[in-house]
C-alpha cells in the first residue's frame, strides 16, 4: 500500500487497528504541496490532507515528494495526534516532551554553573595581578 518496508506498513496497520482507526473513517485529500521540489510539487498533488471523521482530526502531510510517501506520514501523524488525545499525559508523546524538558533545565542549571566557575576563577585571576609602574625606568 505504501512505498516503505513491509514491517512498517504492518507496524502503522497494528498501531491504527488499536487505536481505533479504519480506513473507512478516513477522508483523503491531495492537494499542490509548497516549498521545495520544482516541477513535481508544482503540477502534482503531493500534499495529503487526512481528516479523521469521528474525531474530527484533520492532518495535512507536505514532509516527502512523493504523494504515497506523504500519505503513510499522514496517517502516522494522525495516529500520533489521536494517541495524545486518548491517552493524554500516559501518552508515549508526552513522555517524550517531559524528557526533553527534564533534560533541557538539567543542562541549562550545570550550564549556569560552569559559567559562574568560569567567572570566579578569571576574577581570581585578574586579583592576582599586580600594578604596573609606568615610572620605574
Amino acid at each position: 500500500m505504501f512505498p516503505v518496508s513491509s514491517a512498517r506498513g504492518e507496524a502503522l496497520a497494528a498501531r491504527m487497528a488499536r487505536l481505533g482507526i479504519r480506513e473507512d473513517d478516513l477522508e483523503e485529500q491531495f492537494v499542490h504541496s509548497s516549498g521545495k521540489g520544482g516541477q513535481n510539487v508544482n503540477k502534482v498533488a503531493t500534499c495529503v490532507l487526512l481528516t479523521h471523521r469521528p474525531s474530527g482530526i484533520q492532518v495535512k502531510c507536505q514532509r516527502e515528494r512523493a504523494q504515497a510517501l506523504n500519505r503513510y506520514h499522514a496517517r502516522c501523524l494522525l495516529c500520533d495526534r489521536l494517541e495524545r488525545r486518548i491517552l493524554g499525559a500516559a501518552s508515549a508523546e508526552e513522555q517524550r516532551i517531559e524528557k526533553v524538558r527534564r533534560q533541557k533545565r538539567r543542562r541549562s542549571r550545570r550550564a549556569k554553573e560552569k559559567m559562574l566557575r568560569d567567572k570566579h576563577a578569571r576574577a581570581e585571576t585578574k586579583s592576582r595581578r599586580g600594578r604596573v609602574d609606568a615610572g620605574s625606568e
